[in-house]
């Protein structure tokens, strides 16, 4: 198969010879602050399942002002620290680092404004799923009431409409 390669020689070298492995989860954070462009990378990795990532703040702040990654690369990375990482504020956290680095400011705020915006969102949507349900559950006690006063049994109207013997209670007095 390594005929298949456009330099079957270097195929040879690459894959049959092992490939140094790095556990940086033990490599300390100064050591990894000297990595460069793979530094504030390898912080994330490091430190993305932490109970906080807020207690990262000054290290990526101080990898990012090193000019190595691109804003393009920052808006990705902000987001997967945001999607993936633990942060009991994510707001205050967006903040902290915006403080840090004024010329991100703009899309560290716009991302945390993003955030607010699916907040708001997703609770109006529980609210009015909420709101369906009671209704729901109205209607059924209405029907239910009509056929308890036709003359339904009540066992029957139960398993009609999912109603427990508890809500129908009040309807057979």
């Amino acid at each position: 198969w390594f005929d298949m390669f456009y330099s079957p020689e270097l195929a040879r070298r690459v894959y049959n010879n092992p490939f140094p492995l790095v556990d940086i989860t033990i490599t300390p954070d100064d050591e990894i602050m000297q990595h460069r462009r793979i530094a504030i990378l390898e912080l994330l990795q490091k430190h993305i399942r932490q109970r906080d990532l807020s207690g990262i703040t000054e290290s990526l702040a101080a990898v990012v002002m090193l000019g190595y990654t691109s804003p393009r690369q920052l808006r990705m990375l902000f987001h997967y620290m945001l999607q993936y990482g633990n942060t009991a504020e994510p707001g205050v956290f967006l903040r902290r680092l915006a403080r840090r680095l004024p010329q991100y400011e703009e899309t560290l705020m716009s991302i945390a404004q993003k955030l607010k915006q699916e907040g708001r969102e997703e609770g109006r949507e529980e609210g009015h799923l909420e709101g369906l349900q009671e209704g729901s559950r109205r209607e059924a006690l209405r029907i239910a009431g009509s056929m308890l006063q036709n003359g339904l049994d009540k066992e029957m109207v139960q398993k009609i409409t999912g109603l427990s013997a508890d809500e129908l209670q009040p309807l057979c007095g």
